[in-house]
């Protein structure tokens, strides 16, 4: 048994063009970082790929590698395991290099947590992160989030590459589910 709401239907949160136009703010606040300096964009699978994908292309930085990793700490629930780990790593060395971890949502703050840990690990120039979504809601961790395009308080968000159970990740919008 899971514990994600009953879908009783879907309510927007953020439509497709604010999320256009709040990627290309983010871009501009990431080059003004980076300049052209190297960077390696590193998007958490599988719920990031669409953000990852549309935010690499706002980018006027073209000294760019991306790579992934895939965490693993959901599955088909609502709330974290507790437990995380990567079960995809980096294939492109890190050591010394500029990183941006690309995630779709940070919520409890374990995963991203972990991530970061082990990244610092990697004797990496600089670490920071970009997250869609920073939801406080069920924070357990401290997370910094340098880039963060939108905040939600509460709920169980889809779309946008955002999933419940590989259901609803390809909406071009960020939806709540509406629990029965």
């Amino acid at each position: 048994m899971t514990d994600a709401p009953r879908a009783a239907g879907l309510r927007e949160l953020f439509a497709p063009h604010q999320i256009s136009l709040r990627l290309q703010e983010l871009a501009k606040e990431i080059d003004a970082l980076y300049g052209e300096e190297a960077l390696v964009v590193l998007c958490v699978l599988k719920g990031a790929f669409i953000f990852c994908s549309d935010l690499v292309r706002c980018l006027r930085n073209k000294n760019i590698e991306v790579d992934f990793v895939r965490l693993f700490s959901y599955g088909n629930s609502s709330t974290s395991r507790g437990r995380v780990v990567i079960n995809k790593d980096a294939d492109i060395p890190l050591n010394d290099k500029h990183v941006l971890i690309v995630e779709d949502i940070v919520d409890s703050g374990r995963s991203m947590n972990f991530l970061l840990e082990r990244l610092a690990m990697r004797h990496v120039r600089s670490l920071r992160l970009a997250a869609l979504i920073d939801k406080h809601e069920r924070r357990e961790v401290a997370v910094r989030i340098d880039f963060a395009a939108f905040h939600v308080d509460r709920g169980f968000v889809v779309g946008y590459g955002l999933d419940y159970a590989e259901r609803w990740r390809s909406l071009p919008a960020v939806c709540e589910i509406i629990a029965e």
